[in-house]
């Protein structure tokens, strides 16, 4: 039996009302948990990339690729492992602002995770931390006996290690019609 691991899916689209409510329909219908979306412009002038991580077996993964790439807008989709990314995630966390000067502590915990301070007012600071998932949760537990007034994490952001021919096939595809 496959084992269920984690996967990154890559989609290369235009950019059309709508699309995002059909992609995630293919992972309702099958009861799959979508764990991070993240949707932004691509390396393609006109073309946006959705960065969806799913816990699936790899025959899910090749399922469902299938199924998104049946969707007009889509123009290609693509899956890899971790093992085959270089990704990342941003939190913010805002904190009380007397912590910063009365508890040294958090000092130490920010040169430590290498956060960084992003801005400071009277009543609260905030601290922005880029990395890894477990990362970011290692420093929500340290934050957290201090008081953490809110907080926000990104969705992965990823690039595939090896080459993914989507530039080369949109100009062929330009050149033909």
């Amino acid at each position: 039996m496959e084992e269920k691991q984690t996967y990154t899916i890559s989609i290369y689209s235009e950019n059309n009302i709508g699309l995002l409510n059909r992609i995630s329909g293919i992972f309702l219908k099958r009861h799959i948990n979508i764990e991070s979306l993240n949707v932004s412009g691509s390396e393609i002038e006109n073309v946006s990339r959705f960065v969806i991580v799913v816990n699936i077996t790899e025959s899910w993964a090749r399922r469902i690729v299938g199924q998104i790439e049946k969707q007009i807008e889509v123009i290609k989709a693509y899956y890899h492992t971790d093992d085959e990314t270089i990704f990342q995630e941003t939190a913010l966390f805002k904190i009380k602002s007397d912590l910063l000067f009365d508890q040294r502590q958090i000092q130490n915990i920010i040169k430590e995770s290498h956060s960084e301070i992003v801005t400071v007012s009277r009543d609260f600071f905030v601290i922005a931390k880029t990395g890894r998932r477990y990362e970011i949760e290692a420093l929500y537990d340290e934050l957290q006996p201090y008081g953490i007034m809110q907080f926000t994490r990104s969705g992965r952001i990823s690039v595939s290690k090896e080459r993914m021919d989507i530039s080369t096939m949109l100009k062929e595809f330009q050149l033909i019609n």
